[in-house]
């Protein structure tokens, strides 16, 4: 028997999530059985999706949703051999029994000197977001100007630099003077920390004079509706994330977007990654491809310890983290 301890969910989020909405319990787990597979996770993910989807898929009283990167310690299924590693959705839990629906093999020869939490991140979800928003919503092409929003998270920075692999003029927009300064370091072409610029206007357009062909929003609220105003005639918007605006308890009223949409002619379209589930591997092979060159540089901020799973989850969505935020098992 193995026991295992995972964080549950006491009561949905009302306004910031709270130290208090979580439980930590233990179960003791059974024996697998025919098909069945235990896996101890090494690693484990919080991203800003799991603040709204929460409500949208848990009940209280469940286990965290979310990803980790686990070990195989018993299979009984030839797909997953012991020792293997593998991504699991089992949420916020030190060890799964699983009958492997929710388990994907990490990517084949994964190379020693890349750490394997880089699947929670630039070589996962995240870097698959930020490769299929840029390449299919934003359509971003060499020598556009690209802007991006909450550029120093686990998504924007990686933005970022995929531009610039395309050739594109990157301008990032980060919460703290420190974070500026990572995105000039990883090739942003200009950043500003929007909490202590005068005007945000005058920010994007000294930035960026002549405008912006394509912006990605991980942000919403204030910062969408001034950013549409600086859009380029066709200009595409690609809407990932919108986390000023998660922790509302009331809906915001804000500008509408028609006039800018009509008159530049814009394209604005949101998306979830799932999307291209079915070419995953084409974008996690071209991501690690870019990692391995170092044209794709990674930045984790680690937390270390089970236990302060919450605290972490709550410090990411303040914007505590610079680059993917993620928590060790020990």
């Amino acid at each position: 028997m193995v026991l295992s301890r995972a964080w549950t969910l006491v009561k949905h989020f009302e306004g910031a999530p709270k130290l208090s909405d979580f439980k930590l319990k233990e179960v003791q787990l059974p024996k697998i059985k025919h098909g069945e597979v235990l896996v101890e996770a090494e690693y484990f993910s919080v991203d800003p999706y799991m603040r709204p989807y929460s409500k949208r898929v848990m009940k209280e009283g469940d286990i965290m949703i979310g990803t980790q990167v686990a070990r195989v310690l018993e299979s009984n299924d030839t797909a997953f051999p012991v020792g293997s590693y593998v991504l699991s959705d089992a949420g916020w839990t030190t060890h799964s029994v699983s009958q492997g629906k929710d388990l994907t093999p990490l990517l084949p020869n994964w190379p020693k000197h890349i750490p394997k939490s880089l699947a929670l991140g630039t070589i996962g979800m995240p870097g698959l977001t930020a490769y299929f928003g840029l390449k299919e919503i934003c359509s971003a092409k060499k020598g556009e100007i690209v802007l991006v929003n909450g550029a120093a998270g686990a998504v924007g920075s990686l933005v970022g630099q995929i531009a610039k692999i395309i050739g594109c003029k990157v301008v990032g927009s980060a919460g703290s003077d420190d974070k500026v300064q990572y995105l000039k370091g990883i090739g942003f072409d200009e950043a500003f920390n929007y909490k202590t610029v005068g005007s945000l206007e005058e920010a994007l357009k000294k930035a960026s004079p002549e405008g912006y062909d394509c912006f990605f929003e991980n942000v919403g609220g204030h910062f969408a509706d001034v950013a549409l105003l600086q859009m380029r005639k066709y200009g595409r918007i690609a809407v990932c994330g919108a986390i000023a605006l998660y922790n509302d308890t009331t809906p915001r009223k804000g500008e509408y977007v028609h006039i800018p949409l009509i008159f530049q002619e814009l394209r604005m379209e949101g998306f979830v990654v799932q999307r291209w589930r079915n070419r995953y591997n084409e974008g996690l092979e071209k991501l690690m491809e870019w990692v391995v060159e170092g044209k794709l540089k990674y930045h984790e901020h680690i937390t270390r310890g089970f236990d302060n799973m919450p605290a972490a989850f709550i410090g990411m969505l303040k914007g505590d983290n610079t680059g993917k935020a993620i928590i060790t098992a020990k």
